[in-house]
């Protein structure tokens, strides 16, 4: 079976795919113009150009060089995306702040998902680490998927995070339904600290198989042991998921699973691509 065959979400029609020049971004661009064109989507190819009082000092050609790079950069994505038949638009911002820079963008344009790559380099192209995704994960008006450089989604196993948040039953939902259009095993995990949270944590994965499963998609819950990020990171390492899906902590964070930087623990950890869903 095809497992990539179908559109994976069900309302894709832009996503902007930020990049940073590094080859930490193939990932991202990759998988964007994979996501576009299964599902007819358009694609916004964005960078943003951090200013530097140090101009000031060096003279304006640095920067001028680093602008011309930008923008044959996003050049190459749109001519790759083009021999895919998908439509994409190149933007070219300078900014103080490249996650505000990515969020206002995206906003702007009102697109459906944020694609962004999960390490940069340093240097006037800001790189697209660990704070800078935190940020736009955290102030995103939509779902962002982070992809490693080798990553692949193939959509063949699917790891959703569960611990009875808001944020966490969005991302079950979101799950699910990628599963069912692809034809995807679907793992709810729940950790647990310690044995007393056993109860609670069955119950919160057996909850989130018996809604994949009236949907149709093949699931199993699982509960390991551990701090929740590593069991995340280790049971989608060793069971070959090609993405997991989790709920963001929000502006304001949310209690248990998503606590603190969870989230960004494993995107920053896990080997496969990292989809985060915020409840609306």
């Amino acid at each position: 079976m095809d497992y990539a065959q179908f559109c994976p979400v069900g309302k894709l029609e832009t996503l902007l795919v930020s990049t940073d020049l590094s080859e930490y971004s193939e990932g991202a661009i990759r998988e964007a113009i994979s996501f576009a064109s299964k599902c007819s989507s358009r694609i916004y190819a964005f960078m943003a150009l951090e200013t530097n009082p140090e101009y000031e000092t060096i003279g304006a050609s640095v920067f001028e060089k680093e602008e011309q790079e930008a923008i044959a950069h996003l050049e190459s994505i749109k001519t790759r995306a083009a021999k895919e038949g998908v439509t994409c638009e190149t933007i070219f911002r300078q900014s103080k702040e490249t996650s505000q820079a990515i969020v206002d963008e995206a906003t702007e344009k009102k697109v459906d998902m944020i694609v962004i790559g999960r390490r940069g380099r340093k240097g006037l192209a800001k790189a697209l680490l660990g704070e800078v995704a935190a940020k736009v994960i955290a102030h995103a008006p939509c779902k962002v998927l982070v992809v490693p450089k080798a990553a692949r989604i193939e959509y063949r196993n699917i790891l959703v995070a569960v611990d009875g948040s808001v944020h966490s039953n969005a991302a079950a939902t979101e799950a699910i339904a990628i599963s069912k259009r692809c034809g995807s095993h679907l793992i709810a995990l729940s950790a647990m600290r310690d044995e007393t949270e056993r109860e609670e944590a069955m119950n919160l994965s057996s909850k989130a198989v018996e809604m994949a499963e009236k949907e149709g998609v093949s699931a199993e819950a699982v509960t390991p042991l551990g701090r929740s990020f590593n069991a995340i990171v280790e049971t989608a390492g060793g069971r070959g998921v090609d993405l997991i899906v989790m709920g963001t902590y929000g502006k304001t964070g949310v209690k248990k699973l998503l606590m603190g930087s969870a989230t960004e623990k494993v995107i920053g950890s896990a080997g496969c691509a990292v989809l985060v869903v915020k409840a609306v």
